[in-house]
């Protein structure tokens, strides 16, 4: 059962910069037959999605919230999904989770900002923490 690690959180000051990526944990999964979602979680609130791509690397998508600032990369040779994270502030910081959804699902289309329920195979979580 393909299982996720993420790894790359830290603190940064605001305005600051992080790479978090996205691993199988098991060598014998590759990933390019799914597309990954990265999601987060602050304290007291919900997951929310924050970006998706598509197995092939051809559909990407931000929550607004992130767009311009966030970039989520794939390089299907080294099996790893990126997020780049530029320009952060205080509200980006929460636990980040990346999680998969079968390349013959609709939302493995990306066409959309993903949603926690339509994805499964969820790390552990990476924390990342914006303060002055």
């Amino acid at each position: 059962q393909l299982k996720l690690v993420e790894s790359g959180g830290g603190s940064v000051q605001p305005g600051g910069s992080l790479r978090l990526s996205c691993a199988a944990s098991e060598s014998e999964f590759t990933l390019d037959y799914y597309a990954i979602g990265w999601f987060r979680q602050a304290p007291g609130k919900e997951r929310e999605g924050v970006s998706c791509i598509s197995g092939s690397g051809r559909s990407t998508n931000y929550a607004d919230s992130v767009k311009g600032r966030f970039t989520i990369s794939r390089d299907n040779v080294k099996n790893t999904v990126s997020l780049e994270m530029n320009n952060l502030n205080p509200e980006d910081t929460a636990i980040y989770y990346c999680a998969a959804a079968p390349g013959d699902t609709f939302q493995a289309m990306c066409f959309f900002v993903p949603k926690a329920a339509d994805f499964d195979s969820w790390g552990q979580g990476t924390q990342v923490t914006v303060s002055s």
